[in-house]
C-alpha cells in the first residue's frame, strides 16, 4: 500500500512538472546566443531605418529619396513588427533604442538638413546600415542555431537587399 502510494505521488509530480514546462516558457526554446545577437542587433537596425525614413520623408531634398524613404519605413517597419513577435515568442528581451553610433550616424545626416548635402549623406548612411544589416543577415542564415530565426533571416534578406540597391552608391536608384 505504501509502495503504490509513493509511486502515485512521483507520477503526479512528475506530470505536474511535465505540465508546468509545457505552460511556461522553456529555457531551451530561448534561442542561442548568436540568434538572440541577432534578432537585438536587427531590431536596431530596423530601428535606425525607420527613423532615417521618416527623418528623409521630411529633410530631403528630392522626390527619389523622399519614395526611397517611405520605401524604408513601411519595409522596415514591418520587418520590425515580425521581429518582435519572434523575439517574444522565444524570450529575448529588444532594445529600445538604435545603437549610439547608429544615433549619432543619423544625428550627423540630419545636420545637413535644409542643405544640398542632406541627400547624398542620406543615401550614403543608407548604404552603409544597409550593407551592415545584410552581414547580420548572411552571417545568422549561415550559422545561425534556431530555424525560426534562420528562416526570418532567409525571408528579410532580399528586402534589404532591395533597400541597398535603391542607394548604392550614395546615388538613389528609386
Amino acid at each position: 500500500m505504501r509502495l503504490s502510494r509513493s509511486c502515485g505521488t512521483a507520477a503526479a509530480t512528475a506530470l505536474l512538472a511535465l505540465a508546468t514546462a509545457a505552460a511556461t516558457p522553456a529555457t531551451a526554446a530561448t534561442p542561442a546566443g548568436k540568434d538572440t545577437n541577432f534578432l537585438q542587433a536587427i531590431h536596431q537596425s530596423n530601428l535606425a531605418e525607420i527613423a532615417a525614413g521618416q527623418d528623409a520623408r521630411t529633410h530631403a531634398t528630392t522626390a527619389c529619396v523622399k519614395r526611397v524613404a517611405a520605401v524604408l519605413v513601411r519595409d522596415h517597419t514591418k520587418l520590425d513588427a515580425q521581429g518582435r513577435t519572434l523575439a517574444r515568442n522565444k524570450g529575448v528581451s529588444l532594445p529600445a533604442a538604435p545603437t549610439a553610433a547608429q544615433q549619432r550616424q543619423l544625428a550627423a545626416v540630419k545636420a545637413h538638413a535644409g542643405t544640398s548635402a542632406y541627400d547624398p549623406a542620406w543615401l550614403k548612411a543608407q548604404a552603409e546600415g544597409h550593407t551592415q544589416a545584410l552581414k547580420l543577415i548572411d552571417n545568422e542564415i549561415s550559422s545561425g542555431t534556431d530555424a525560426k530565426v534562420r528562416a526570418a533571416a532567409r525571408a528579410a534578406r532580399p528586402i534589404v537587399a532591395e533597400h541597398l540597391a535603391m542607394v548604392r552608391g550614395g546615388v538613389c536608384h528609386a
